[in-house]
């Protein structure tokens, strides 16, 4: 095992860690806390993505009330000796999982539609939960009965710190997709444009901002243009990647001196497209890191976004059932070569299937967001529509749900769903 270099304690808030704090914002001056030399091997621990806001209980107004303005907290920065702007950090997941003894649990969330929403937010607009216990690498759910699985275990969350000039860049660009939403909803392609859903993209903003070790003074300014961890851009960050698990080696670009590399949101499960927003089993967990500097490995390799090879560790399922969707709209409007829309019919088709099972549409939600579904852009080129493609494996459950099993419906209850506002 190698040596824990960044260690949490669950039963702790995150800004009152025995150790370093993790940190909930992207910016190049957040210090690094941990110091590794080109080719070492570290262990990193992380709290699950709230801090500790969900816990093992039945109560879905906790997945109600969720204060997104603290995700995600991450281990690190990790400075690596050597790496400098311009270089690749190349990162190798030689080991990840749930923090044996400490936190076994994993739990999945449908969002409020008043706070977060979420791929079918208008089909299902109420808060949900289903916590999962992790058995090794097995997961089962007292809330989703009758499934059980290896899951694909990853991090949801990796990446370097950008340069002040690409924090600027980042900022502007958002800033412009934000102020496009607010003067002409209509004109941003996909997004429902009902008042009580998210918006197009989350600014900077203090509320709820850790940064780490900064000194306070310093953190309080740098927080007023520190980037949200929410998505995914070029220095790496939210990609909620199933493939990135064990095995895994990613090359992240270097924006900053040491790369100051973060990582954390660790899904014991997921499904391709995390279609529940809260949508894998997530949980507190430690990933072991291999990291190696590639010299000038931006211009000599052409990469500017990260890459990675994905590993070799199951599971391995044989058996699909797989639904179809296209570019229309459960309201029968057309779309033009719109894999979203495409996307989100084959994902209802699924529900609708599963709920021929005995199982509720959240449940069914609960199940594609955490199963590992295989999720494709299956044609993108026959107008107008698109075709994309829910492949749902047979072995993650206990029961046989091929087409020739239709009708076999037993009861198997439901999740906990509040209709009460937020608080």
């Amino acid at each position: 095992m190698p040596e824990v270099k960044f260690e949490v304690d669950v039963d702790s808030p995150p800004d009152e860690q025995p150790g370093a704090n993790p940190f909930n914002r992207w910016h190049p001056d957040i210090p690094a806390v941990v110091e590794v030399d080109d080719g070492e091997t570290a262990r990193l621990e992380a709290l699950d993505w709230t801090g500790g806001q969900i816990t093992d209980n039945d109560d879905p107004n906790e997945v109600r009330d969720v204060d997104l303005s603290q995700v995600h907290y991450l281990a690190g920065p990790v400075h690596v000796n050597g790496a400098e702007p311009g270089d690749l950090l190349k990162v190798e997941f030689l080991d990840m999982g749930p923090l044996n003894g400490r936190s076994e649990f994993g739990f999945t969330g449908t969002f409020s539609q008043q706070n977060g929403g979420g791929f079918l937010t208008d089909h299902f607009p109420n808060a949900a939960k289903s916590i999962w216990e992790i058995d090794g690498y097995t997961v089962s759910s007292r809330h989703v009965p009758d499934v059980r699985y290896e899951g694909k275990i990853h991090p949801g969350l990796a990446g370097c710190a950008p340069s002040q000039e690409l924090l600027e860049e980042w900022n502007e660009r958002e800033q412009e997709l934000i102020d496009k939403f607010e003067e002409d909803p209509e004109s941003i392609p996909n997004h429902p444009t009902k008042k009580s859903e998210p918006g197009v993209a989350n600014p900077p903003t203090p509320e709820g901002a850790q940064m780490g070790e900064m000194d306070p003074e310093e953190a309080e300014a740098a927080a007023e243009e520190a980037a949200r961890t929410v998505p995914p851009r070029e220095h790496g960050g939210n990609h909620d990647i199933k493939d990135l698990s064990i095995g895994s080696t990613v090359y992240f670009p270097v924006y900053v001196e040491g790369g100051k590399f973060g990582v954390g949101d660790f899904h014991a499960s997921q499904g391709d497209g995390e279609v529940t927003f809260c949508g894998a089993i997530e949980m507190a967990g430690y990933v072991d890191c291999k990291f190696e500097v590639v010299k000038n490995g931006m211009e000599d390799h052409g990469v500017t976004h990260p890459i990675f090879e994905p590993g070799h560790r199951g599971p391995n399922f044989e058996n699909y059932v797989t639904f179809c969707g296209y570019s229309v709209t459960e309201d029968g409007e057309q779309k033009y070569i719109d894999s979203h829309t495409a996307y989100r019919r084959a994902c209802l088709q699924a529900i609708d299937y599963l709920k021929k099972f005995g199982y509720t549409g959240q449940q069914a939600l609960h199940i594609l967001g955490t199963v590992p579904v295989e999720g494709r852009q299956s044609g993108v080129v026959d107008v107008p529509n698109a075709c994309s493609t829910l492949a749902l494996p047979t072995g993650a459950f206990e029961f046989d749900i091929s087409p020739g099993s239709l009708g076999n419906a037993e009861d198997r209850g439901d999740l906990v769903v509040t209709d009460e506002p937020l608080e």
